[in-house]
């Protein structure tokens, strides 16, 4: 028997059984559907795209996976070649694993370790946001600001360790006044808090938490899995202001297969990198740089730049806020957009309830989440398909 995420499953309702896939679309048995939400904020290219699905098969034709340990292979040497230069600033040394969340792990043990390297024993603390989401492993767990989703951490008590903030610059300047001595480093998703429930927040406030980073020797991390390759409307919020370790996931493969990748600056590899064995990354996920998940983001990063995704993008975006501007509703609390994100939080989570089978009757699949009901559609989506989405959001207001 399966075990579903995010589901009590003596309750849950009869997920929608999937035979096929093609661009936009998910086809059950009875009806397509566009995906309005891409697999989770992950299949930017669309389902079945050519490229990607060939990439894949001619790989397998060679090999599907080696280990990384002691062997190396063609395509995670070109995929980090061209991350290198893709990415921007000094983010030059590529970390893989096999899931946003593990990305995230090994960007915090890079943290940690990083001053553990340098003697400075005492920066066990990190410096997170309020309202955060950054996995559902335990260290994630630890550094998010989820009671919906970790609760379960309350069995521990009181976190020791990691102190939580909100997006006000005067919060920021106080945390680091206080703990700046014990900080290792300050962890945010940039812009726009994914899972938390699409809170979008100014980029000054980054620039002034790098800007404070510098001042008192902190690493900055930015947990890019949600909001890389366009999802704020910017390539990479790395792109504005430059962090010490930049996490990748989701989109990093075109939602074909599961990979991160954890990328750090000159600095932080030259805080390991050391004749002395103890001062190695000891971390080693058995399927990171796997030879398909390699191959497959390797074209799709060429995608996003040949076939120029910030203009759709930006396109995307133009639609969303022609499409939603004046729309008002007394039990909406707020409609936020950003780049390739749109969101209507409203008062009252039972006001969502029933949304989902409400928009499959009207060839769209939605998941809804808490208080938030939500669009981030894959790329590729046609100006008249993304109008369906957002209209089906707004006839669920118009009918109750």
């Amino acid at each position: 028997m399966i075990w579903y995420p995010y589901e009590q499953m003596k309750t849950m309702k009869e997920p929608y059984h999937i035979i096929d896939a093609e661009g936009v679309y998910l086809y059950t048995e009875e009806r397509k559907m566009i995906d309005s939400v891409s697999s989770w904020w992950s299949v930017i290219h669309g389902y079945k795209h050519p490229v990607l699905t060939a990439a894949i098969k001619e790989q397998a034709d060679r090999f599907s996976h080696v280990m990384l340990g002691g062997l190396t292979h063609e395509p995670v040497q070109k995929l980090s070649k061209k991350l290198e230069g893709f990415l921007p600033g000094d983010l030059d040394y590529c970390f893989f694993s096999d899931s946003g969340s593990v990305g995230v792990e090994v960007a915090l043990k890079m943290a940690l370790q990083y001053f553990v390297n340098k003697g400075e024993l005492q920066r066990t603390k990190v410096l997170a946001l309020t309202h955060a989401y950054h996995g559902d492993t335990f260290k994630t767990m630890e550094v998010g600001d989820d009671e919906d989703y970790h609760f379960i951490l309350e069995a521990y008590g009181e976190k020791q360790d990691v102190i939580h903030i909100p997006t006000e610059i005067p919060a920021l300047e106080e945390a680091f006044e206080k703990y700046h001595e014990s900080l290792n480093c300050f962890i945010v998703e940039p812009l726009l808090q994914g899972a938390g429930g699409m809170r979008m927040y100014d980029v000054s406030f980054l620039q002034r938490a790098r800007e404070l980073c510098d001042q008192y020797g902190v690493l900055l991390i930015f947990d890019e899995v949600a909001t890389g390759f366009g999802r704020t409307g910017n390539r990479f919020v790395a792109d504005l202001v430059l962090p010490d370790i930049l996490v990748l996931g989701k989109a990093l493969t075109g939602g074909y297969i599961g990979h991160a990748v954890t990328v750090a600056n000159h600095k932080v590899f030259d805080g390991f990198y050391s004749d002395d064995p103890d001062k190695a990354l000891m971390h080693g996920p058995t399927f990171m740089g796997n030879a398909l998940a390699c191959s497959v983001a390797l074209k799709s990063v060429e995608l996003f730049e040949q076939e120029d995704y910030m203009s759709k993008i930006h396109r995307i975006e133009e639609t969303n806020r022609r499409e939603m501007e004046g729309f008002e509703d007394s039990r909406i609390e707020e409609i936020r957009i950003m780049g390739g994100c749109v969101c209507i939080e409203v008062k009252d989570a039972a006001v969502l309830k029933g949304y989902q089978q409400f928009a499959y009757e009207r060839g769209v699949f939605a998941r809804p989440f808490l208080k938030y009901l939500y669009a981030m559609v894959p790329y590729i989506i046609t100006e008249e398909e993304l109008v369906t989405v957002l209209n089906t959001m707004k006839e669920w207001f118009a009918k109750k």
